[in-house]
């Protein structure tokens, strides 16, 4: 063999080719493949060997050609076989390769077969002589005719035959990888482009998890050919569907089969993770690519999922999309939560719809997902979190107020939306510690830097990243001292939330406490009355929590903090002396605040109390604090009146009168601390004996106060107004300073009465005199209190509010417990002292409804206990107890007999109070609405049923049974109020039902009945009862039918725009009456718009659908007899809103804000009309579909029903406007009409608004008409009314009446002058 490899090069090396095709002549091709195999083992002159042999075949000739392509028979397998060494094998494909333009068309035909066949049967495992299969392709492309079968076809069409034979086969997943990187060399058309990347995609199921990334890899360098977006889209839909394996099989669990091979999920996350790399990297050199991938999702985000969502926020870091990339998750966040939002308020649409992704949810996921080293995705996440923060966070309202909505519940899709960017940086700020101190330093910035906006949303998040993770904390603690340096300069509101949130650390880092100390003691001398503010709300808060040792443990008083790694003893660190020390260090420091603003005072007051409960080691100075501050203020002489001071309580600036010293609140304060004190003391006492010393001391100075407070009691009852300076007719304005100081004087006389009505009911335990007592301080509180009613009256200023009640909650509550439900007959005596005055018991309840409308606004009250939800349910529960008892057992028929006076009975403010509890627990307690329901009395034979459905239930019907009542009676004695605060009562417990059960169903006949049998002429009552039936009516079916019933009741009451015409009397709703129908027709209108929400919403969603589907017409003519069901839906509900709206039409309304209303829906319905015709115009267009018979019937029924009578409403509307404009003209002819006119530019946009839409309405008819070939105009009656149109008649009646006046102005002036003749001959 060696001798024949030695000849062929030798002769070879020859000028003449003659000698050396004689002897390869005398070769068999055997011989010559096994010369070929034996020089590419050895790796020696292979290369020379192969070009001496092609050589020596020369193409021209049969032999030569023949020769040639043995060689390429042979060396193709030998190179795929694996047996030579790869730099051997690389060299003989290249040498091939150069060669191949010399092959004839047949050879290059037998060839690219040999390579067709091979990959049908697995034998291009390795893929080393792939690379010649190009070329060999684009040879015969070349070629101008070839065989094929019996025929020829062009070198072009064999090609295409060969690809496409080759992408039909099977294909072994090992070659897939190589054929694919093989198809990048041959020119494809776009067809066949496809065909490949379908083929390609289809494979990727059948590979090893490991080869998806490299094939995914030469997809990408193949997708610069073309069909860009089929690559894109398939792989995200392949890790999409893993990701929905992965995800079932964790929810399945066991239950799987063992059979099924599952990928481990850690595996999967990280070749996520590396194709994501390898897709941004293309996006990143291939832009088209990356518009292409943006385009995908900005239609619909009803595609992404958590890898895609991955991966925007991966090519987020390429500057050129950033922004559009946290635009469109923006846009897609805020859209899903508005989607879900909708359909969660609606059983029509959760009937028509199965729920819709959440995006939020995938974002949550791809958070979850970026723990398996996706570096490049968390960056993406911080700047995701963070936007989303910023741009749904609460914004500052007028005049610098928040609009922030309820704290208990994030309702809105924006709150919702704001939320999830807090989930997403606490979440990431737990995972991954890279993009801990970014999250950190961003969050302290924005606490720092956005003063002029609410920052609670960045508060929270704070607070749980201190929760979640302390101790991580503490290793950023320096960003913290920093932030604590702009402490002064920040609004109170934020100062506090900080201090709160940073609280748990300060116990366990001394350098972080010692900061703060400093920093608060600079903002104690600030010029800023905030930051003085924000330095006791920083020592009060230290005060409440290092506590003392010996310091009585109440569950209250220890904070516990909410992680087990901030779980140490504070004594360890810090013994109780220098515990000691450093509190009562803090306390001198807040002595200071005593001499200054009221403001900062109150603060010391309101938190001393706190202060006490959480730390009674403290209570000596406090008290003795207290009790020195208070003496400035009392009068020792005990025969002197008043017993307090109030001169030193003002201080005036030029001629403005300040309040220097909150005194009502200081001795609310003392008397709150006292008591406590005291209850605890003697609870102490029952089980053990304190040191003679402390308590001796804590005698002292008690008796002394108890001592004060009695003789202030005394004083008090004794005082007259005038001993207070106060006077029936001294003056109360706000406009002067005399005005301004009797006011302040008047609040706080008033507000000491009260805490001295609290304390001497605690201290009088059902004594009867010690209650008359008590009876004689309310009415020098009442008397005091008529008076400033009765002059507020007079002026009309916004700051005549009631001054808030000094009375603590709870006492507030045993008040109320006690005048209505306490029957022992021990205290019967006393309590009938309370319960003989009227103006009392109706103070108390008063009380009561002022406390629970403040918990309901800020979530907290004023006074003890105020701040601790736990006591503040524990009280709302008693009250909701017993009003419910007053309203039910004493009926409101007694009380309104016994009445005299105008204002509102007892029973009203109970029900203004159970309506404001339900209201503050739905807020507030949202899950513990049914423990609040639970603590009523409960009667009858339903206290064994302890549902919490029943239980709502029972009191549903209670109020039910009152409303009954109500309506049982005459008209005359109907109480609007009362009954409208019972339909909310009713709408708020309705919230709690749930709408599949029956007792929800039994709520809707029942309100039904009600709207039908009720006939009371109350606007306000018919508006509030309309508003629960719908809102019933909505999560039960689409009250659509509805409308219809209630439009047909307000055409019947107001008669038709046509006088002549006699409407059919019917009156399916009693509640619509003569009185009440134009408020509904307004509430009508509102829903009506509700409804068309829903559609719009709908139609939107099919039309995103239709896009995005590929068009097919072989499944459309099986699907043409059936109607899609959101189609059809539609077309119902817009045939219902047609034939409502066309009652509506047909109706005699009162000109103004009814008409504008309904001309504003009107042109609505028709906008949506449109975009339903367009909707059907892209269907005709892309599928060829017949159009559906009941859209036909929708179009006939706009068409021939509304139209007509839309242009006879909008004739009837402006001859109202007319008349109504000339009545005015007489009686109001001098009158400034700017109002008018504003009114008038309103009212004429609506008519031309709602002729353009039912003209584009018309238009895009037509154009449906020609692509359906359905003509739909025969249903069009084309109208000559427009807005600018000439109503000959009432031109020839203005005509007639010009001419009969200046006939008489001739005949008058005809002596005079022939003008006027002249003039009339002109005309």
């Amino acid at each position: 063999m060696k001798a024949e490899v030695e000849k062929i090069v030798l002769l070879s090396d020859k000028d003449t080719t003659t000698e050396l095709q004689k002897y390869l002549s005398s070769l068999t091709n055997d011989q010559l493949n096994t010369v070929i195999t034996n020089s590419a083992l050895k790796g020696k002159n292979v290369l020379t060997l192969i070009k001496g042999i092609l050589k020596g075949s020369p193409p021209n000739c049969t032999e030569g050609s023949n020769r040639r392509l043995a060689v390429y028979q042979h060396c193709i397998p030998l190179c795929e076989s694996g047996d030579l060494q790869t730099e051997v094998a690389a060299d003989i494909i290249g040498l091939l390769m150069l060669e191949t333009h010399t092959l004839s068309g047949p050879s290059l035909a037998q060839l690219a077969n040999l390579y067709v066949d091979s990959i049908k049967v697995g034998k291009m495992g390795s893929g080393k002589s792939l690379e010649l299969f190009p070329t060999i392709l684009t040879a015969l492309a070349a070629c101008e005719a070839l065989s094929y079968g019996k025929g020829e076809l062009s070198g072009e069409e064999y090609k295409k035959q060969l690809i496409n034979s080759l992408c039909s086969s099977r294909w072994d997943p090992q070659c897939v990888i190589h054929l694919t990187t093989m198809f990048r060399d041959v020119p494809l058309s776009s067809d066949e482009l496809k065909f490949l990347v379908e083929k390609t995609l289809r494979m990727f199921t059948k590979l090893d998890l490991q080869e998806i990334p490299p094939l995914v890899y030469q997809l990408l360098l193949l997708s610069a050919k073309g069909s860009k977006k089929q690559v894109l889209d398939g792989i995200i839909n392949y890790f999409k569907e893993q990701d929905i394996r992965q995800e079932e099989e964790q929810n399945c669990g066991e239950d799987m089969d063992l059979e099924v091979q599952s990928i481990p999920q850690d595996q999967l996350r990280h070749v996520e993770g590396t194709v994501i790399l390898h897709m941004v990297f293309a996006i990143r050199l291939d832009h088209e690519l990356g518009r292409e991938f943006l385009k995908s999702f900005k239609t619909s985000y009803a595609d992404m999922c958590p890898f895609s969502v991955a991966l925007l926020l991966s090519v987020a870091r390429v500057q050129r999309y950033e922004e559009q990339v946290f635009d469109l998750l923006k846009g897609a966040v805020i859209k899903s939560y508005k989607d879900e939002h909708l359909q969660q308020g609606s059983k029509f649409l959760q009937d028509l719809l199965p729920g819709s992704c959440s995006v939020a949810q995938m974002i949550l996921d791809t958070v979850k997902n970026s723990i398996f080293g996706w570096d490049h995705v968390t960056q993406g996440l911080v700047q995701l979190g963070f936007f989303l923060m910023d741009t749904f966070g609460p914004k500052p309202g007028p005049f610098g107020k928040t609009t922030e909505g309820p704290v208990g519940t994030t309702r809105t899709p924006t709150q919702q939306s704001c939320k999830l960017g807090g989930q997403v940086l606490l979440q990431g700020f737990k995972m991954h510690e890279p993009i801990r101190g970014e999250i950190l330093e961003q969050v302290l910035n924005r606490l720092v830097t956005k003063s002029a906006s609410p920052v609670s949303h960045y508060l929270d998040l704070f607070s749980d990243i201190v929760i979640s993770a302390p101790m991580i904390l503490l290793e950023s603690s320096s960003k913290v001292i920093e932030t604590f340096d702009h402490l002064s300069y920040l609004p109170l509101a934020t100062v506090q939330g900080l201090l709160k949130a940073v609280q748990p650390l300060l116990k366990v880092s001394i350098s972080l406490k010692d900061a703060l100390i400093l920093v608060l003691r600079k903002a104690m001398f600030s010029s800023q009355l905030d930051g003085r503010k924000s330095a006791v709300a920083g020592f009060l808060l230290l005060l409440k929590n290092f506590k003392v040792l010996g310091s009585l443990a109440s569950s209250q008083c220890s904070q516990a903090v909410s992680s087990s790694q901030v779980q140490v003893d504070v004594h360890s660190r810090y013994n109780s002396a220098a515990n000691e020390a450093f509190c009562l260090e803090i306390l001198s420091s807040l002595r200071r605040c005593l001499g200054q603003q009221a403001d900062v005072r109150l603060m010391l007051y309101e938190g001393f109390y706190d202060v006490l409960r959480r730390n009674s080691q403290l209570a000596s100075s406090i008290m003795q604090t207290l009790l020195s501050h208070l003496t400035r203020y009392y009068e020792p002489e005990q025969d002197l009146l008043p017993p307090l001071k109030l001169e030193p309580c003002i201080t005036a600036h030029g001629d403005q009168v300040y309040l220097q010293e909150p005194l009502a609140h200081l001795v609310s304060c003392t008397v709150q601390c006292l008591l406590w004190l005291q209850n605890t003391q003697q609870s102490a006492n029952h089980n053990a004996d304190d040191s003679d010393d402390d308590e001796a001391e804590g005698e002292g100075y008690q008796s002394h106060l108890q001592t004060m407070l009695e003789s202030v009691t005394r004083r008090m009852i004794k005082s007259e107004l005038e001993d207070f300076e106060l006077d029936k007719s001294a003056e109360f304005s706000m406009g002067s300073s005399v005005g301004v100081k009797n006011n302040i004087y008047a609040v706080l006389v008033m507000g000491v009465y009260e805490v001295l009505i609290e304390y001497n009911f605690i201290k009088a335990n059902y004594n009867k005199s010690r209650f008359e007592e008590l009876i004689n301080l309310f009415s020098c509180y009442n008397k005091l209190s008529e008076i400033l009613k009765e002059k507020s009256g007079k002026v009309r200023t916004p700051s005549n509010k009631t001054p808030r009640s000094l009375l603590s909650m709870g006492f507030a509550s045993t008040l109320i417990t006690v005048l209505f439900k306490d029957n022992s007959q021990s205290r019967e005596e006393a309590l009938s002292v309370l319960r003989s005055n009227a103006e009392f018991v109706r103070y108390a309840l008063s009380v009561v409804v002022q406390k629970i409308q403040q918990l309901e606004e800020s979530g907290q009250t004023d006074g003890p206990d105020g701040q601790s939800a736990e006591k503040t349910f524990r009280f709302l529960c008693d009250m909701t107890s017993v009003l419910m008892w007053r309203y039910t057992n004493i009926p409101s028929v007694v009380e309104e007999a016994g009445r005299k006076d105008k204002r509102c009975s007892l029973s009203q403010l109970c029900l203004e109070g159970l309506l404001r509890i339900f209201t503050a627990c739905q807020q507030r307690y949202p899950d513990k609405m049914a423990q609040l329901l639970s603590t009523m009395d409960i009667e009858e034979e339903e206290a064994e049923q302890d549902e919490a459905t029943e239980m709502n239930y029972f009191y549903i019907r209670q109020f039910q049974r009152a409303l009954f009542t109500k309506l049982s009676g005459n008209e005359e004695d109907f109480n609007s109020r009362e009954a409208q605060l019972l339909v909310s009562i009713l709408s708020v417990l309705s919230r709690q039902l749930n709408p599949s059960s029956k007792q929800f169903v039994q709520m809707i006949t029942w309100t039904v009945k009600i709207c039908k049998e009720t006939s009371f002429e109350d606007s306000a009552f018919s508006k509030g009862l309309l508003s629960l039936l719908f809102n019933l009516h909505v999560l039960y079916k689409s009250p659509a039918g509805l409308l219809l019933e209630l439009c047909q009741d307000i055409h019947s009451q107001l008669g038709d725009i046509d006088e002549d015409v006699e409407v059919e009397k019917q009156n399916i709703f009693a509640i619509i009456n003569m009185k009440t129908a134009s408020n509904a027709v307004l509430f009508v209108l509102s829903q009506v718009d509700k409804i068309l929400d829903e559609v719009e919403w709908l139609i939107a969603r099919k039309k995103s659908q239709a896009s995005s589907e590929k068009p097919n017409g072989g499944e459309d003519t099986q699907s043409a007899s059936r109607q899609d069901p959101v189609e059809k839906a539609v077309t119902l509900q817009l045939g219902t809103l047609v034939t409502a709206l066309n009652e509506l039409v047909q109706t005699s309304l009162q000109p103004g804000n009814c008409t504008i209303t309904l001309l504003r829906v009107l042109s609505r319905t028709y906008s949506i009309l449109t975009t339903l015709v367009k909707y059907y115009i892209q269907v005709c267009t892309s599928q060829h579909s017949a159009l559906p018979a009941r859209f036909e019937k929708l179009v006939k029924l706009s068409g021939s029903h509304l139209t007509p009578q839309c242009y006879a409403f909008i004739t009837y509307a402006q001859s109202g406007e007319t008349v109504e404009g000339d009545e005015k003209k007489k009686k109001k002819k001098n009158e400034a009409n700017t109002v008018a006119s504003a009114k008038l530019l309103r009212e004429t946009k609506a008519t031309p608004n709602l002729i353009f839409s039912i003209e584009q309405y018309e238009k895009y008819l037509i154009t449906l008409s020609k692509k359906s070939k359905v003509n739909l105009m025969q249903y069009m009656k084309l109208s000559t009314s427009r807005d600018f149109r000439i109503n000959a008649t009432t031109l020839e009646a203005a005509l007639q009446e010009q001419d009969h006046s200046q006939e008489t102005t001739e005949a008058q002036n005809a002596e005079e002058t022939q003008e006027p003749k002249k003039k009339k001959r002109k005309l």
